[in-house]
């Protein structure tokens, strides 16, 4: 088992990451929760795949399980839906000192935590991600939240789980595209923070050696994010690196209704941002070409479809980054050295002609 601390004063948790670890679940859980009642927010898709494995884990220690099953997809992330978590929370009669877990991928993580952040003004929970994108990104940190119709997570809160139990054997019944998915986010990490890491994603060939360093892979992003989230949990600064293609991206997924992935757009924008940058001077010449061979390398997209660049700029404008008329963009100075360039909004035009 790979174990990660983060440590944030006071906030402190345990990242677990071990092949096989969702079958030993109650066994894990049992170590940080004595009481009885736990409600586990899921998906369809992941309840019908490992509800019964999780169930059969959690009941050897005589737990009380209710599972709020909701559907698929970015459009749970939502109030009706948080709204009905809640009825659920309430029918089952849940208490401060009960135990969310949060199971499943981003939208579940965001969605739990967020219901777990306000139900009651807080109830400790825990992180199961099933997806490449949450092992290693989204059920780190404490960023939890639903969507609004006129953007992404614009009703949030930072609320940190007890801890994440990850589980990389889950990730062999995900589809393809959910593995692509979660790989534009694993090469956000390497570019902008580690370029030797970066190289080594680079000479990856199969699905079968990307599946054999896994566990690896995921370790190395985790601590990552640990050591940006420890130094500004707030994400007031250096954390802002995280977002690295997000902004592009983000509106890639609202124009297009979420038919895009966040990975899959959180890569074009990677790489549609750099080739930008490298343009006007802000980033190393030949930087753009690396993402573009990487992305090539595991069959990730990064031509732009066809967009109306106006109404992807109105969509910008909703972006939480925008502070006081401004945008907080996310650049290369070269692979693995991101650094924050302020933009007015009047000048973010030469980032998307």
């Amino acid at each position: 088992m790979k174990m990660l601390e983060i440590d944030l004063g006071k906030h402190k948790y345990n990242i677990l990451i071990e092949k096989g670890l969702v079958r030993n679940l109650g066994h894990e859980i049992k170590s940080i929760y004595n009481n009885k009642k736990i409600a586990l927010v899921t998906d369809e898709n992941v309840y019908s795949l490992y509800g019964q494995v999780v169930k059969e884990s959690l009941q050897k220690y005589k737990y009380e399980l209710r599972f709020i099953v909701v559907d698929p997809g970015e459009s749970s992330k939502s109030l009706e839906v948080l709204e009905n978590i809640y009825k659920h929370f309430i029918d089952f009669n849940l208490t401060r000192s009960d135990l969310i877990v949060a199971f499943g991928g981003g939208v579940v993580g965001d969605l739990a935590g967020f219901a777990a952040s306000s139900y009651l003004r807080g109830v400790d929970y825990v992180q199961v991600p099933t997806t490449l994108l949450a092992q290693i990104d989204s059920s780190i940190g404490g960023k939890v939240a639903v969507n609004l119709e006129q953007g992404k997570n614009l009703i949030g809160s930072f609320y940190h789980p007890k801890r994440v139990f990850i589980d990389p054997q889950l990730l062999h019944t995900l589809p393809e595209k959910y593995i692509k998915d979660g790989l534009g986010e694993v090469i956000k990490y390497a570019c902008i923070k580690d370029a030797d890491f970066f190289q080594s994603l680079s000479s990856i060939r199969s699905k079968n050696e990307l599946f054999n360093k896994i566990e690896n892979i995921i370790y190395r992003c985790c601590n990552i994010k640990r050591k940006v989230v420890e130094k500004d949990e707030g994400d007031k600064g250096e954390r802002m690196l995280l977002n690295f293609g997000h902004t592009l991206g983000h509106a890639i997924e609202k124009y297009y209704n979420y038919e895009y992935s966040h990975g899959e757009a959180v890569a074009l924008g990677m790489y549609n941002i750099t080739k930008k940058s490298e343009a006007l001077g802000y980033t190393e010449t030949g930087t753009s070409e690396k993402i573009i061979n990487i992305l090539n390398n595991f069959k990730i997209e990064y031509k732009l479809p066809n967009l109306k660049m106006d109404k992807i700029k109105d969509i910008i404008l909703f972006d939480k980054k925008n502070i006081s008329g401004k945008i907080n963009l996310i650049l290369l100075n070269k692979i693995g050295h991101g650094f924050i360039e302020s933009v007015s909004i009047d000048s973010i035009n030469k980032f998307l002609e």
